[in-house]
């Protein structure tokens, strides 16, 4: 390869729509955090924009720095043009548990944020020795667990956590979204773009800024207002604060290992994801990178770990290379070292973005309907109830909080009888992640005449519920309204295995377990 394709390789014209999109969310889930801290945690502002979000950009930065220079190695590996850089960000849920698990019952007990603080850094340092243990292991998995299951998984994360919420916003705003819809549907889902001189990406933002700005959606105050928060804030190191933590976090670690467990899947099904696209990353690398960027930031005041982010599939179909990622990631740096993305929302409105992560989520789910074998397709959407229902129950979860009050105080009778299986949600949502690859895998390994495999999924559920890993909002050993799940998984078990054997028996069956 020359230096001249490679560096027209490097900045494509799609990479302008994946920078777009990818920092969108990632911005997204940077003003998520800092919301989070400052009005549900109550932290000061100079800790939350001081400490935690530039060690948070760094991170992020980090793990984009490696993505890029993995994607020029294979470029230059396979001679290709057409590799597309994987996207990185953090790990979404993780913004979620570690403030509700861990950081506002450490601050309301104490009343100590910096406390908090840092057994938050030590829950983050543990979830990324758990990557980094894991990425010796991660090859393995990926060829025990079907494609399959992995991209059946990987779609339901993108419908349901990444463009749902994004769809319900474009609804809540049609007079800019759906512009900015219908322009994704021509130009990156049709075959004859409108528009064509204009790369799609600044299209999409120009026109859903202009409208929001015409139909008075945007005010100048917030311009005003976000400029008077730019400031300077390199990162710090918090080494010797994380240890000195490590006795306190050990109660909050325990939460730490579902989610580091889930965090663990997202990157065998991401890299999966690029794999079945054409750009097959080493899994042990990207995992390594993931769980050393995670630790860095953890030493310089962020609780929330990296990841792959979702999405490879649909940064790839609008054409996107190699320079997206790195760009993408020194943008957010910026913007966390300055504190710039308060500005960036005031001028750019949000259902001005969002439509592009639904795009993402659908390219996401579309590609395991490509992959899939016509017998396996009923795997997909069993391993969508669990997605399906983690999303229902945080948004029945928020309705309560909203209104003051919790399914308890309510009554889970009272909401049975309007038709709501509340505890339902809870067994099937708790878990998503994990329980959404067992299904997946018990319900291809019936589908292909593989009962052993089968069972020892089975059996590894009936663990996973054992420990409250799966189908409970906690982890805790032999809960006992997860007893009959432990039961449950064990008589699946043995059902397989009485398959099993009776098929050895059978010289009709062709067992290649």
């Amino acid at each position: 390869m020359n230096q001249v394709s490679f560096k027209e390789m490097l900045w494509k014209r799609g990479d302008w729509a994946g920078y777009f999109g990818l920092l969108a969310n990632n911005l997204t889930n940077l003003l998520t955090m800092a919301s989070l801290l400052l009005f549900v945690v109550g932290f000061p502002d100079d800790l939350v924009y001081g400490r935690v979000v530039p060690a948070f950009g760094l991170a992020i930065f980090l793990a984009s720095i490696a993505y890029t220079w993995f994607a020029q190695q294979l470029a230059k590996k396979t001679g290709r043009t057409d590799v597309t850089a994987l996207p990185s960000g953090p790990s979404a849920p993780s913004i979620f548990t570690v403030t509700f698990l861990v950081l506002i019952p450490v601050f309301r007990e104490t009343e100590d944020a910096n406390l908090a603080i840092q057994i938050g850094l030590v829950w983050c340092f543990f979830e990324a020795m758990i990557l980094v243990v894991g990425s010796f292991l991660g090859d393995l998995l990926r060829k025990l667990i079907p494609r399959t299951v992995l991209l059946s998984c990987l779609s339901g994360l993108g419908l349901l956590l990444l463009a749902m919420n994004p769809m319900l916003q474009s609804f809540e705003t049609p007079i800019v979204a759906f512009v900015v819809l219908v322009i994704i549907f021509i130009n990156w889902f049709g075959k004859s773009p409108i528009f064509k001189k204009i790369p799609t990406g600044f299209l999409l933002l120009a026109s859903g800024t202009a409208l929001a700005w015409v139909f008075g959606l945007q005010s100048p105050e917030a311009i005003t207002a976000a400029l008077s928060n730019l400031g300077f804030n390199p990162p710090e190191v918090h080494i010797v604060g994380l240890f000195q933590a490590i006795p306190y976090a050990l109660p909050y670690l325990a939460s730490a290992i579902p989610l580091g467990l889930a965090n663990y899947i997202f990157d065998l099904e991401n890299i999966e994801s690029a794999h079945a696209a054409g750009d097959p990353y080493n899994t042990r690398n990207v995992m390594l990178v993931n769980g050393v960027a995670s630790s860095i930031g953890a030493f310089s005041g962020n609780p929330f770990p990296v990841t792959v982010y979702i999405g490879h599939a649909g940064w790839k179909a609008m054409g996107a290379g190699i320079g997206y990622t790195i760009a993408s990631g020194f943008t957010m740096l910026i913007i966390c070292l300055f504190g710039v993305g308060e500005l960036l929302l005031a001028i750019i409105p949000v259902v001005a973005i969002v439509p592009i992560l639904v795009y993402v989520g659908i390219v996401t789910a579309n590609q395991v309907v490509r992959e899939t074998p016509s017998l396996e397709v009923p795997v997909i959407f069993i391993t969508l109830f669990p997605w399906i229902a983690n999303w229902a129950l945080t948004m029945a979860n928020n309705i309560f909080s909203a209104a003051g009050t919790s399914a308890a105080s309510v009554g889970i009778d009272t909401l049975l009888g309007k038709g709501v299986y509340y505890n339902g949600l809870i067994h099937l949502g708790n878990g998503a992640p994990l329980s959404s690859l067992i299904w997946g895998s018990i319900t291809i390994f019936a589908i292909l005449g593989k009962p052993l495999r089968a069972a020892i999924f089975a059996f590894i559920a009936a663990i996973l519920s054992f420990f409250g890993i799966i189908h409970a909002p906690t982890v805790g050993i032999a809960q006992p309204e997860l007893i009959q799940f432990v039961y449950a998984y064990l008589m699946v078990t043995g059902l397989f295995l009485y398959k099993y054997f009776v098929d050895r028996k059978d010289p009709a069956q062709n067992l290649s377990e």
